[in-house]
């Protein structure tokens, strides 16, 4: 087969070389303007530990609540020729695109203290804003769509005659799911659940209007900047990018274990 030619490939290169250092100057410049005595004394703040906690905490209970109700979504989406998908689909993705602020407002009308549900819950003492389960709640909201869709492509690319054997072995269906599709599924899940795990621990938008309080990192590099101004917020939000990149060479060794299993 004849190689495509390269004549454009300079050009491709230039542009495409923009888009990087786009990209890259911005991320390059808060790390630079970071030093490591600043990102030391970052990891020492109390305030910063005390958000860092509650991030860290409500972040994974929204992946474990992502898990334990967005696969058995994902499983049907791959497996089944369910009635409404496009519908389904459609109110899946909106989150991922919709203004997360937006997404702030309609959490709090329906589950703040004077909203549809949250109002209810109120009368008999059970608050959701200002509380950890409200950002745990917003961080589902606008993160459970990406582990759904890495579960669902993880889940389709289990061959149906793995299951159908298992069924004439005798299995159940809960033990064919449990044998044959998580174990084979799981490092895309992992990938999901790690991308909803990120997500969850970067969002604003919506956690600081269901719940400002108690201060995730995100909202406290706001109020740093608005409080102290952009130096007071630099370092924070180095260790912030730090953490993200710590994600991505755990999705990049997930894809490489997923690599060599196909190998």
């Amino acid at each position: 087969m004849a190689r495509p030619r390269r004549g454009l490939d300079p050009l491709w290169a230039a542009l495409g070389g923009l888009l990087l250092l786009f990209l890259a100057l911005p991320l390059g410049l808060i790390l630079a303007g970071a030093p490591p005595a600043a990102l030391w004394q970052t990891l020492h703040d109390g305030e910063v530990l005390r958000s860092a906690r509650v991030t860290l905490l409500a972040a994974a209970l929204a992946t474990a609540t992502g898990l334990a109700l967005g696969v058995p979504l994902a499983y049907l989406l791959a497996r089944r020729a369910i009635r409404g998908r496009r519908w389904v689909e459609a109110l899946l993705g909106l989150p991922v695109i919709i203004p997360h602020t937006a997404a702030g407002v309609a959490l709090l009308l329906t589950y703040g203290a004077r909203g549809a549900l949250g109002a209810p819950l109120a009368r008999v003492g059970v608050a959701l804003t200002d509380r950890l389960a409200g950002i745990v709640m917003a961080m589902v909201f606008v993160s459970v769509p990406l582990l759904v869709s890495s579960a669902r492509e993880a889940i389709a690319a289990v061959s149906p005659d793995l299951e159908e054997a298992a069924h004439v072995d005798g299995a159940s269906p809960w033990q064919t799911f449990w044998r044959i599709v998580l174990p084979c599924a799981r490092r895309g899940i992992a990938s999901g659940a790690l991308l909803m795990w990120a997500r969850g621990i970067s969002e604003f938008g919506a956690v600081v209007l269901l719940a400002y309080h108690p201060r995730t990192l995100a909202v406290l590099v706001y109020e740093r900047f608005q409080g102290f101004g952009l130096n007071a917020a630099a370092p924070l939000s180095a260790l912030l990018i730090l953490l993200a990149l710590l994600v991505f060479v755990a999705l990049g060794a997930l894809a490489a274990g997923d690599e060599d299993a196909r190998d």
